[in-house]
């Protein structure tokens, strides 16, 4: 439900379960998926409309999983570019690499253009659907006060005071996070001393559907072509330019003029000059409030995953916040979401801001040697297919939280990694992704087997109290030939289990190179929680339960 501003002046209370301050791309998208969990939130955030400021441009394929999973992906890819390529060039204007990433590992397009109002207005609108849900614009925090049992929030706006008392706090309220600050955590890391010029057009008429990153020693720039007629451009202030200079209109006009000498000039609709910043957050949590997002870790722009890591956060904490608050979970899961995703967003932050050394090498020497060093990487055909399909990104991988075995020496175990979305069969014949079929539940995937053949019935309770959901996944053919038939146990009675079948190929594909990963325990956010042998599973179920129940019944 949407409240866009307080109607009447007065002093207004709130009950929540949790509040979020921020109403951003990653503070929506965690209230979102919060109301998909019919979890009582309320969302503050102190601008009383969708921020113009330019932002976010790109989202990856794991946002749009996160998207998926808050049932809003059909309405975000329909604003985006899919599928953008990007761009090199060095100083001379020869093109170093063209990545284009084709692969749809998780079940999405892996780099996509967005214009970021356009995306705020589709999560917004996605609150409606939730009557537990309240949005609250043009409302700031002023005051936080943890509890031994809760967190009270005080906020004002134009028509009045609000008061919430909510069991847990996110703050995703920026860079500048109150939030933050209020519950004592403090940002480590460095901002850089160079500034860069960000420029926003519309009616854009260059014929350049791709990224472009100039690698200039002198001013290395980029241009990035938006859905609907805008671009974006950003530009490196030189060390004489100061800001109130660059972003006059002669000087946006020079420096995006040289772009269009052949074709009419787009319309100037925003400049702003950042800072670029890598910094991080040394705690994501204290006691009851958590960090996430800018809130939690600050990147600068050249790997465009400042927005996608802050919806990766969002992700994991909301399956553990609704665990939690609906009674399923002890509250010491939560704990996990800093184990989990710290270590991660700092490796991002140290990712892109050696990136952006690539973008500016220090002189001419050093950009021969460099241009040298991209055209022999892309002669290895395994590494230019590196390079053209993003590999290079960095995925996390969580060995400590909420996984079994997450310290194992194979690196090739899928433990504490994304899983894949392949295409699954129900047995109605509905071809689908992964994620739609299993739902928003723990997962249980038998790959082998029916995985109630391999459980006790303690830990079948333990599942049926954490909500999660058994499969049977089996190749297509064989239902086909020999008919389908409803899962039993030794007694003939009917399990709970349901069959998916594997109808490309991916699952059968797994087993064939890991022959001992017979069934998966995939988490809410799809993350491997355990894999292992069909004989092993009610062990591993325990290890995995007392995770949860803070080993309450371990």
């Amino acid at each position: 439900m949407l409240n866009n501003a307080l109607e009447e002046a007065s002093v207004v209370d709130y009950q929540v379960d949790v509040a979020v301050v921020g109403s951003g791309p990653c503070g929506v998208t965690l209230a979102n998926l919060l109301g998909r969990q019919g979890v009582r939130t309320v969302v503050v955030d102190r601008e009383p409309d969708v921020v113009d400021h330019p932002r976010a441009v790109a989202v990856d394929d794991e946002s749009l999983r996160s998207f998926q999973a808050a049932g809003l992906a059909p309405a975000v890819l329909a604003d985006c570019i899919q599928n953008a390529p990007i761009r090199y060039y060095n100083s001379r204007g020869k093109q170093l690499a063209h990545v284009r990433p084709s692969g749809q590992p998780y079940g999405w397009p892996r780099r996509n253009l967005f214009f970021q109002p356009l995306m705020e207005a589709t999560l917004r609108t996605g609150l409606e659907r939730f009557d537990q849900v309240e949005l609250l614009t043009g409302t700031e925090v002023t005051d936080l006060r943890q509890h031994a049992d809760r967190v009270e929030l005080t906020a004002k706006s134009d028509n009045g005071e609000v008061h919430i008392s909510a069991a847990f706090v996110v703050g995703a309220d920026g860079g500048r996070s109150f939030v933050r600050e209020a519950a004592g955590l403090a940002l480590v890391g460095a901002t850089a001393p160079s500034k860069w010029l960000v420029v926003d057009v519309s009616d854009d008429t260059l014929d350049a559907p791709f990224s472009a990153v100039y690698c200039d020693p002198d001013r290395p720039a980029m241009t990035i072509p938006l859905p609907y007629g805008y671009r974006r451009f950003e530009f490196k202030l030189l060390p004489d330019e100061s800001e109130d200079d660059i972003v006059r209109d002669d000087s946006v006009d020079r420096l995006v003029r040289r772009f269009y000498t052949d074709r009419p000039m787009p319309k100037i609709l925003r400049r702003r000059v950042y800072w670029h910043h890598s910094r991080t957050a040394d705690r994501f949590q204290n006691r009851r409030v958590f960090v996430a997002g800018d809130a939690a870790h600050l990147q600068p722009p050249f790997f465009g995953q400042g927005m996608n890591s802050g919806i990766r956060d969002a992700t994991n904490l909301a399956w553990k916040l609704a665990a939690v608050t609906s009674g399923r979970a002890d509250r010491s899961l939560l704990d996990s979401y800093d184990a989990e995703r710290r270590g991660h967003a700092e490796t991002m932050v140290s990712f892109a801001t050696r990136l952006g050394g690539y973008y500016q090498p220090r002189n001419r020497a050093t950009e021969v040697i460099r241009d040298a060093l991209f055209r022999g990487v892309q002669l290895i055909p395994g590494a230019r297919e590196y390079i053209l399909q993003m590999k290079y990104k960095p995925t996390p991988r969580y060995t400590d939280g909420v996984v079994v075995d997450g310290h194992t020496r194979d690196v090739s175990s899928q433990v504490g990694r994304l899983f894949g979305q392949p295409f699954v069969q129900t047995t109605n014949g509905e071809r689908c992704k992964l994620d739609d079929a299993v739902g928003s539940a723990i997962a249980v995937l038998g790959l082998t087997a029916d995985p109630v053949e391999h459980l006790a019935p303690q830990n079948m309770r333990r599942l049926d109290a954490l909500g999660a959901r058994l499969f049977h996944v089996t190749p297509p053919r064989t239902a086909r030939r020999f008919g389908f038939a409803e899962p039993t146990d030794v007694d003939g009675h009917p399990t709970p289990t349901t069959i998916l079948y594997d109808i490309d190929g991916a699952f059968r594909d797994m087993l064939l190179a890991r022959k001992a990963d017979e069934v998966l325990i995939l988490r809410p956010d799809r993350y491997v929680a355990a894999a292992c042998r069909a004989d092993e599973l009610d062990r591993v179920v325990g290890r995995f339960a007392a995770l949860l129940d803070g080993g309450q019944h371990g």
